[in-house]
């Protein structure tokens, strides 16, 4: 039996606002450099106003729908909320962080890849309005 290795990375993610960002191949790229061939990946954002998705990578209009819909779910200027120290649109991004979508992802690894369906991609999901730079950290473990 091989013994277990790890690996560890961190990925810079662009956001342009609000909705999924992309960054599958950056993820595909690091695990197969890793020469890790199979074991479990987990993503972690650090940050409490993005979250994490694997979502459908063919048709972008699921994309939309999910943040039309958070957006009903969560709306911004909503009454309920007491912080606004940056604006009215400040404390929906925390709430769709922390009760509704996941801050990290587990994902099986075999023959050096992300065990990821056909139509899956990995994203970083905006909940801010503003650009932003987001940073996930990948944590490999296998052999």
């Amino acid at each position: 039996m091989a013994a277990m290795r790890q690996a560890f990375h961190e990925i810079t993610v662009p956001t342009r606002g609000k909705g999924l960002h992309a960054f599958t191949p950056q993820v595909r790229d690091w695990v197969q450099a890793s020469g890790i061939r199979r074991g479990l990946l987990t993503l972690y954002i650090r940050h409490t106003s993005a979250s994490l998705l694997i979502q459908e990578n063919y048709d972008p209009t699921v994309q939309t729908d999910l943040e039309r819909f958070l957006s009903r779910l969560v709306p911004e200027g909503d009454p309920i909320f007491e912080h606004t120290l940056e604006g009215a649109y400040d404390m929906p991004a925390p709430v769709r962080a922390a009760a509704l979508t996941p801050t990290h992802l587990a994902i099986p690894v075999a023959d050096g890849k992300p065990l990821l369906g056909t139509w899956q991609g990995i994203y970083v999901f905006e909940h801010r309005r503003a650009a932003q730079t987001r940073s996930v950290v990948l944590h490999l473990l296998g052999d």
